[in-house]
């Protein structure tokens, strides 16, 4: 089933042409919002925590000119419902990316996932080695995320609104503490200006979301405790992937790229230096051109529906 958008949102005119733009469909009785534009082979934007689709924003343009992209919010952030008691697991997450599949009728895709969205993307694939049935994805492009839980640097932030004390702290964080903390994940030479940020900060509060961030970045606990399940399909190559990365990032920078050409046989990496934990925000160019690139070379062509190919079966890691 799906609706259109309803209501208005206090932000920006971008921002508000983006939610006109989009679409409502129900997921287990919630209202999840996505915005589907363009041509050619089927692109799904998996985005990360904790703001939402509008984080491609930058992108956008150059995607859907060659591409059909879908770009959903993921329950809890962005425009789709917050609810206090919400489904904010990862397999919850990748469950609604599914069911958003199959409404739209789509049976073969090329993903790209970002922090939170990488998590959900390794879910994804771990999940269609058990399951050949389910859409097939055909290639996959990872900007700055946790790949493995054993690099992943959480900020102390994180690591306080993901315990038993969040509950009381994530309600009454202030703009102005969010606002330093998401500033710090930005390069030392792209940092985002209020304009850049109000949007995004506006997005996050917007629907009671302060009542529930701190529940979903609980992802990072969960990320641990699913680590082997998460990794396998990257040191299978269960699917042509690339990891483009912004190496200034605390997060998931340069450390995250050594590991992962450390355990994943023949990596392919496209490293952004001086950029930080967006860089679909911070070099977009640099950024779309990595991915169109990586699709090209996986097998896409402009244009032609179904053309993303598998790649040949990597070596398993020993």
């Amino acid at each position: 089933m799906q609706y259109e958008p309803r209501g208005e949102v206090r932000t920006n005119d971008t921002v508000q042409t983006w939610r006109d733009s989009g679409r409502f469909f129900e997921f287990r009785g919630r209202r999840i919002f996505y915005r589907r534009q363009g041509d050619g082979p089927t692109v799904l934007l998996v985005h990360g925590y904790p703001f939402g689709s509008f984080e491609w924003h930058r992108i956008w343009a150059r995607l859907t000119a060659n591409l059909d992209v879908i770009a959903p919010d993921m329950l809890g952030m962005g425009f789709s419902d917050k609810p206090i008691r919400g489904g904010y697991s990862l397999m919850a997450h990748a469950d609604m990316h599914e069911a958003l599949l199959r409404e739209l009728g789509v049976d073969r895709f090329a993903v790209v996932g970002h922090d939170l969205g990488v998590s959900v993307v390794q879910e994804m694939l771990a999940r269609r080695a058990d399951d050949p049935t389910l859409p097939a994805i055909r290639a996959a492009a990872f900007l700055n995320g946790g790949l493995f839980a054993e690099t992943y640097r959480a900020r102390p932030i994180q690591q306080i609104l993901s315990t038993p004390a969040g509950h009381v702290i994530g309600p009454l964080l202030p703009r102005s503490a969010i606002q330093k903390a998401v500033t710090g994940l930005f390069g030392p030479d792209t940092k985002p200006t209020n304009a850049d940020l109000e949007p995004l900060l506006d997005i996050l509060r917007h629907n009671g979301g302060r009542y529930v961030s701190h529940l979903i970045g609980r992802f990072v606990q969960e990320r641990r405790q699913s680590r082997d399940r998460l990794v396998q399909p990257l040191v299978d190559g269960a699917v042509p992937m690339v990891f483009v990365n912004g190496t200034a990032d605390p997060n998931s920078g340069a450390h995250m790229v050594a590991r992962y050409r450390e355990l994943v046989p023949n990596p392919q990496v496209v490293e952004l230096p001086g950029i930080g934990h967006w860089p679909q925000l911070e070099a977009p160019d640099a950024t779309v051109e990595s991915v169109l690139e990586f699709l090209m070379a996986a097998g896409w062509r402009a244009r032609t529906a179904g053309a993303l190919v598998p790649a040949r079966p990597r070596p398993r890691l020993r």
